[in-house]
């Protein structure tokens, strides 16, 4: 996230041009006056010079002071420094860590029960990615180095299993670490060994050791790259010879064989994995896998290899979590994990497979914007792109379960392991109670009973399918609504879930027809699952009477009735349908042919190229605001409204006290902080990144990182969400941090999708419900999380190009929107990231229907909206975005458009004012306002300047008195010559 170019570098220095002219101008004056007094009697002479070094310095120093605390101040607070996290919390946070791994690592193959092993076993540990397993993800989501990593053969020798020292040497030798590429640049190398390096006696001393061996998979992820869906074949470097490597991947000069063929995609074997897979298994009957990765993985090949007994999914543990993997082999516990996506055999028969990556509009070249990288020098263009979501509301596993019902797949042959799929060492048995529907609450229990041999933990999946009638609303056969899981159930023990929910949530978005929510008549099938695709019981639940949730009758849970505000988004594209079998699948999902931007949408596509325009900037302001008041007198400061309702008339007092440039300087200002207001008395806030720690990037000091968010949502344990939020927000407190740059909760709509580690999976409800959970638990300690990216930021390629993201109304509200939604409706206050890429034609942080109509209007949300990373990518504008929803920008320095340009008009000084309130709203009632945190004295750095101020003073009186006692010294010792002379 946090990145600079020249262009912003210059308008820092811009910025502080007029202090740094003074400098100079200061110098050049003390010079020549020290070469004009050259003539002037030796005690003149030395006084003249003397005065003008004082001045000089006095000078620079006044000068420094104006930089200092001003263009430069922003920087100086956050560099100030934090506080840091205390023994005791860190200790705990880890073992919730370890808790989050113990539950989110899932077993999904267990053939003739070969987990779990002895206590004292002993284990070959094969693959190069056992000695360097994948813990977290690339950019923002990176682990900090503050603590110590458990790593997968720590984790197995704490276990108590011993693992063949021989083959791990083998590996380190081949290669220790991974390559480094950068912290942004992701790393796609996988250094397998090829086989031919395998020694007969390598092998046979592995099999002397022991009978069983585990084979270590990992795949990486991380912001700014997705994953590649075609690799080369051949790239030059390699390893043993110390040889660099071009980034990608690479060919050994020692090893026969490239590390994939053309056309290989990332989420599948390479060549080397392959070999060493047939390998293992000709020489081992018990093999154990563990795949090391946050995304789907195409494991057909488990199926291929019948040595293959076990199969474990381990995606980033963060700092500690692998510990839980080693007490999973041993028993110590029992599995609970859930998968999060739906694994398929073959990702290239995906619906999504042709609408996911690169592709640039051919008649957009006037909106392209170019800047100059601080870091290379060279000079980088974005260019208008478009991502086609063709496939409507059928993402993930309601596409597949949807389409098997239709007769479009065989479901077998094309879904490996099914979402919400994971197995125990033990068995369960789930009875369902009948349901109970009272004013619109839907209500059953569910009895869960351990019925095998050792304790564990269920979980309870409930899935709907509603009555669907031909060429209607677009519907799924299976859709996830509510799940809880269990507490530790001894054999032979059971529990009563009971499992609530609102039927409004049953009903489906009509946006051709009705353009309304609709709860059609009809019965809906109520289940609990296995997973999407196993129905354990299921009880009807029929609407007698088709509700439309239109005009004044609005949701339950909106505060307006939602209606149609996206039509803008639908664009020229051919979505897929249900109708007649998904008789139009081919034509749906074909790769896009038309790469030129309507001319409709066209003429009204914005960025900074045809936005900053008194015409166009007034054309998004309310043409009815009213004057806005501004430097009126009052007694209240920010601290007095803590606590008071937003529309308490105090706030209008507090407001209209303020000036245009106390507003501006809040809302241009707001990356990594919120800024100060003196004022008001608004203090400095410290926000920092997640999304799994707390990790402030100019003081150095991080939290520890948990597990990555689709290990929490792969434990289907919402108790342990809240703890995860909850934890953050005690450290969060302990580092002086108000704001968390989390929880992420976009949609897994691809698998290669570079930030799935961070999101939570390709469901909503799951998304939002974990998501919530972990925003509540940080703001019950008063820290605001920053849900993101809001909205619809499902893939990193070009997601800095002007990303046009197109979809239908039903696919935005019920997919992409609704984990957001969840968020809102359930968490006390929280804050909101908005998006790099545009909704249709309209830049998400610029998106009044999403920012106002959506996310206030409609579910009442109460906090301020943040952009994405502001400073570096050209085409926002703070015009645009206060004028369209968004409060803050996330930026720290000046860039050439985060200051508010045009604010003559009553509408952008109203927006202006707005956005100010729900900045100040929110962090009124945060932590930062809490009577024991506040502190809105000056800030440590600006003390620390004063005492200088005050020494240097101090030197320069002492220096000038040296100077005029000398002066009259010298004087008197003149005269006296003179008189001698005379």
């Amino acid at each position: 996230m946090l990145s600079i170019n020249m262009s912003d570098v210059m308008n820092v220095i811009t910025s502080i041009k007029s202090q740094l002219i003074a400098i100079g101008v200061i110098i050049a004056v003390a010079v020549i006056v020290m070469i004009a007094v050259m003539k002037v009697k030796k005690s003149a002479r030395k006084l003249i010079r003397g005065t003008a070094l004082v001045a000089m310095l006095t000078g620079i120093v006044i000068c420094v002071n104006m930089i200092c605390t001003g263009p430069m101040s922003t920087m100086l607070d956050l560099v100030s420094g934090s506080g840091t996290i205390s023994k005791e919390t860190s200790d705990a946070s880890a073992e919730l860590a370890k808790n989050i791994a113990r539950e989110g690592i899932v077993l999904v193959e267990n053939d003739d029960a070969t987990l779990p092993v002895a206590k004292g076993s002993k284990l070959n540990v094969f693959g190069w990615a056992s000695t360097n397993p994948i813990l977290g993800g690339a950019g923002s989501g990176a682990l900090n180095n503050a603590y110590d990593t458990v790593n997968i053969l720590q984790s197995l020798s704490a276990a108590g299993i011993e693992t063949n020292e021989e083959l791990t040497k083998f590996y380190t030798d081949y290669k220790a670490d991974r390559p480094e590429v950068g912290m942004w640049a992701q790393d796609w190398t996988l250094p397998e060994p090829n086989v031919n390096l395998y020694t007969d006696e390598l092998i046979a001393n592995a099999k002397s050791f022991s009978d069983t061996a585990m084979i270590v998979i990992s795949r990486s992820g991380g912001e700014g790259a997705d994953l590649p869906s075609n690799m080369p074949a051949v790239v030059d470097g390699s390893f043993m010879d110390g040889t660099t490597y071009t980034a990608g991947v690479y060919d050994d000069s020692l090893n026969e064989g490239n590390d994939w063929d053309a056309g290989d995609h990332y989420l599948q074997l390479s060549n080397r994995e392959e070999e060493m897979i047939d390998l293992v298994c000709a020489n081992f009957d018990k093999v154990v896998l563990v795949y090391n990765g946050a995304n789907a993985f195409e494991m057909g090949f488990v199926e291929d290899h019948p040595q293959i007994k076990s199969v474990l999914w381990a995606a980033g543990m963060g700092h500690v979590g692998m510990t839980a993997l080693g007490e999973i082999v041993t028993g110590d516990v029992n599995p609970s994990g859930k998968l999060i996506d739906t694994f398929v055999y073959d990702m290239e028969k995906t619906p999504w497979w042709n609408n996911f990556g690169d592709f640039n509009y051919t008649n957009m070249d006037e909106f392209a914007v170019i800047s100059t990288s601080f870091i290379t020098g060279a000079e980088q263009r974005a260019d208008v792109s478009f991502i086609n979501y063709v496939e409507g509301i059928y993402v993930g596993y309601k596409f597949y379960e949807t389409a098997a019902v239709e007769g479009l797949i065989d479901y077998d042959s094309v879904v490996q392991y099914p979402f919400g799929y994971g197995l125990s060492y033990t068995t369960f048995e789930q009875t369902m109670g009948d349901i109970t529907a009272t004013n619109g609450n839907i209500s059953f229990d569910v009895t869960v009973t351990n019925t095998g041999s050792v304790a564990g933990k269920d979980v309870v999946q409930v899935y709907f399918n509603p009555p669907y009638e031909n060429g209607g609303i677009e519907k799924a056969t299976a859709n996830l609504i509510a799940f809880e899981k269990t507490s530790l159930l001894e054999p032979g023990a059971s529990e009563t879930v009971t499992i609530s929910f609102d039927d409004e949530f049953l009903a489906s978005y009509d946006y051709q027809n009705a353009k309304a929510y609709v709860l059609e008549a009809g019965d809906y099938e109520i289940s609990i699952n296995k997973d999407s695709h196993n129905v354990i019981d299921s009880k009807t639940y029929n609407v007698g009477t088709t509700v439309t949730y239109d005009g004044s009758n609005n949701r339950p849970s909106d505060k307006i009735t939602a209606t149609n505000a996206f039509d803008y988004a639908e664009g020229d594209v051919t979505y897929l349908s249900r109708k007649d079998g998904f008789a139009n699948y081919g034509e749906a999902t074909k790769a896009p042919t038309n790469y030129e931007m309507s001319a409709d949408a066209k003429a009204s596509f914005y960025n900074i190229s045809n936005y900053l325009t008194p015409e166009v900037t007034a054309a998004d302001e309310d043409p009815n605001a009213s004057e806005v008041t501004t430097g009126a007198a009052t007694n209240l400061k920010l601290a007095d409204l803590r606590g008071l309702d937003k529309n308490d008339a105090k706030w209008d007092e507090l407001l209209n006290s303020m000036s245009l440039d106390d507003m501006n300087a809040l809302i241009s200002l707001g990356g990594y902080q919120t800024n100060s207001v003196d004022s008001i008395g608004k203090v400095r806030t410290n926000d920092c990144d997640g999304p799994a720690s707390i990790n402030n990037n100019f003081t150095g000091v991080g939290s520890l990182g948990f597990p990555v968010g689709v290990t929490i949502a792969a434990t289907f344990n919402k108790d342990l969400a809240y703890q995860f939020g909850d934890y953050i927000g005690k450290m969060a407190n302990e580092m002086d941090v108000s704001g968390w740059y989390a929880p992420a909760m976009n949609i897994h709509r691809t698998a290669f999708a570079g930030r799935n580690f961070e999101y939570y999976s390709e469901d909503s409800i799951l998304s939002g419900f974990i998501a919530a959970k972990a925003a509540q638990g940080s703001w019950d300690n008063g820290v605001y999380a920053y849900i993101k990216h809001f909205a619809m930021n499902d893939q990193e390629g070009n997601r800095c190009d002007m990303l046009c993201t197109w979809s239908n109304e039903q696919a935005i509200r019920e997919i992409y929107l609704r984990p957001f939604e969840v968020c809102v409706k359930n968490v006390g206050l929280t804050a909101v990231m908005s998006s790099f890429n545009y909704i249709g034609n309209r830049w998400a942080g610029g998106s009044s229907s999403l920012l106002k109509t959506v996310l206030r209007d409609e579910w009442g949300f109460n906090g301020f909206v943040l952009t994405d990373y502001f400073g570096v990518y050209g085409y926002m504008s703070s015009d645009q975005a206060i004028r369209n929803g968004t409060d803050c920008m996330l930026v720290n320095y000046p860039t050439a458009t985060n200051n508010v340009q045009f604010r003559d008009t009553n509408g952008a000084q109203q927006a202006m004012r707005d956005a100010t309130k729900n900045i100040l709203y929110t962090v009124a009632n945060s932590r930062a306002y809490a009577p024991e945190n506040l502190n809105p004295g000056m800030a440590s750095w600006k003390k620390l300047m004063i005492a200088l101020d005050v020494i240097f003073a101090g030197l320069m009186i002492c220096l000038m008195t040296i100077f005029i006692r000398n002066f009259r010294k010298n004087k008197e010792a003149e005269a006296k010559e003179a008189s001698a002379e005379q």
